[in-house]
């Protein structure tokens, strides 16, 4: 079985105005340099359950959320989170890519998929919005699996160079998950220290400083596979940012390109054994498009090698 892209054309279409860094060209430079293949089948996103959204969001900002999309213009949801007319197709859109991800695996459709989708959701807590996203998107793909596929151990591995305060927040009271991240610190948005180790001792941080060179991080990430081969997750989230990129204009991490066919083949390797290859990924940051489209690329040669 092969690699699924989900993708659909409302993340082209979320405009977030003029020099925005999360900005439609984003996807698309992923898209350009994955449509030349031939290894990978492309489909379209499902719509969430309004139960799994309840269980990840606060029902009362689920409702603020859906009446938050001006009808013209742009409209600031937070300093950095901007919204447009045809913004809530992209957002539930995003959240709903999981969905169709999930399902494609569990139906044997595809062996497993990259959620190439925008806007990004590790950062949108359980009652807002922040640092470009809306829904925690990893936080609705892991509700999913719990409820309905009764997974018991779901792994989440955020390399987005930013500590995704909003997948930990969604999941740290979840028994059944382990949300992993490496991230630079001090830095946006805060918090991601050793101490935020969830409400089940299901979190592992792993602050590292700016200037993070390749060997320094990999040293790091040794943690990482330490602690999914003790969990033994029945699946593996991917929350996928590129901006650890070297080339990065928002970060100041020293990765390559190729690093992030290490980062996820290493995961892979340590983590297989217990979920037979079902894995998801879902595109979070990465602001340097050359940089950007290089990275998923490679991420995406190291899905179809476990495929």
């Amino acid at each position: 079985m092969k690699t699924a892209i989900i993708n659909s054309d409302s993340y082209e279409k979320h405009n977030t105005g003029d020099g925005h860094p999360e900005q439609p060209k984003r996807v698309i430079a992923i898209k350009e340099k994955l449509s030349k293949r031939k290894d990978l089948v492309w489909d379209k996103p499902s719509k969430v359950p309004e139960d799994i959204l309840s269980m990840t969001h606060s029902k009362n900002y689920i409702k603020d959320l859906k009446n938050s999309f001006p009808q013209k213009g742009l409209k600031f949801l937070d300093g950095d989170t901007v919204v447009s007319p045809e913004s809530k197709k992209a957002v539930f859109d995003a959240a709903g890519s999981t969905i169709k991800a999930i399902d494609g695996i569990e139906n044997k459709q595809f062996h497993n998929a990259f959620c190439l989708a925008r806007p990004p959701g590790h950062h949108a807590e359980k009652s807002k919005a922040m640092g470009f996203c809306c829904i925690s998107n990893a936080g609705i793909a892991t509700n999913y699996l719990i409820s309905k596929y009764k997974y018991k151990k779901v792994a989440c591995v955020d390399f987005d160079v930013h500590w995704g305060n909003g997948n930990y927040d969604v999941m740290r009271d979840n028994k059944n998950s382990l949300y992993i991240s490496t991230h630079q610190y001090p830095f946006f948005p805060g918090g991601g220290t050793e101490k935020d180790k969830g409400d089940f001792n299901n979190s592992l941080n792993i602050p590292l400083p700016a200037g993070t060179n390749s060997e320094q991080y990999f040293n790091a990430f040794d943690r990482v596979l330490e602690r999914l081969i003790k969990y033994k997750p029945d699946f593996l989230i991917f929350s996928a940012g590129f901006d650890a990129h070297k080339d990065d204009p928002l970060a100041q991490f020293q990765l390559c390109s190729k690093d992030f066919y290490e980062i996820t083949k290493r995961t892979l390797v340590a983590t297989n054994q217990f979920t037979n290859g079902k894995v998801i990924s879902i595109l979070e940051g990465g602001y340097d498009l050359n940089a950007l489209a290089e990275s998923a690329n490679e991420h995406v040669n190291a899905l179809i090698e476990f495929s």
